[in-house]
């Protein structure tokens, strides 16, 4: 029923549509999800993964997980990360890949809602340290699409990696289009 509700408001109130699918047979992954230029972005995404129907998380320092809001941050597929001492974040959260059965973690590799040119690299490091895929996802409002791309595997070389996934979001316009994100190399492609 709450699918049915979520496919009302998103497909026929909004306007939206959601392009490519998400395999349920992929139990891990990060998933990049470009450009994020606004706080309209976090609503789009509960509706796509409502839709989508598969569990789907994020990760937060340890201390947002306590009282009142923990058990509320989990139930959103929230997971801590409870660095050790001499830990980067990378391997906490390969960590957390390695402890978990089933683990999609979504990420906006811009770290920021700002306009940026380059990504943050701590996606990739991750992906690779746990050998899982990369799936590109495009929340595109100039289209009023969220696109959901191949599943991407790392191969080591991080320039030629982020060439192949910036494909994924040429001509994309975010919520505020000028913090869209740009691949690099490309006017046309990347």
């Amino acid at each position: 029923m709450k699918k049915k509700i979520y496919q009302f408001i998103f497909f026929r109130l909004m306007g939206w549509e959601i392009k490519g699918t998400l395999s349920p047979e992929i139990k891990k992954c990060i998933m990049i999800v470009v450009p994020h230029t606004s706080w309209h972005d976090f609503y789009i995404g509960l509706f796509a993964r409502g839709i989508i129907g598969l569990e789907m998380n994020w990760v937060g320092k340890k201390e947002l997980f306590q009282f009142p809001f923990g058990a509320y941050f989990r139930w959103m597929g929230g997971e801590p990360l409870n660095r050790k001492k001499n830990e980067n974040k990378v391997d906490a959260i390969a960590d957390v890949f390695k402890n978990k059965e089933t683990f999609r973690l979504a990420i906006a590799p811009e770290g920021t809602r700002k306009k940026v040119d380059e990504w943050k690299t701590g996606f990739y490091y991750i992906a690779l340290q746990a050998g899982i895929p990369i799936i590109p996802i495009a929340f595109d409002f100039g289209k009023k699409e969220v696109k959901i791309s191949a599943p991407f595997f790392p191969t080591g070389n991080k320039e030629a990696d982020f060439e192949a996934l910036g494909k994924n979001y040429v001509g994309v316009t975010g919520r505020i289009p000028e913090y869209s994100f740009v691949p690099k190399n490309n006017h046309s492609g990347v």
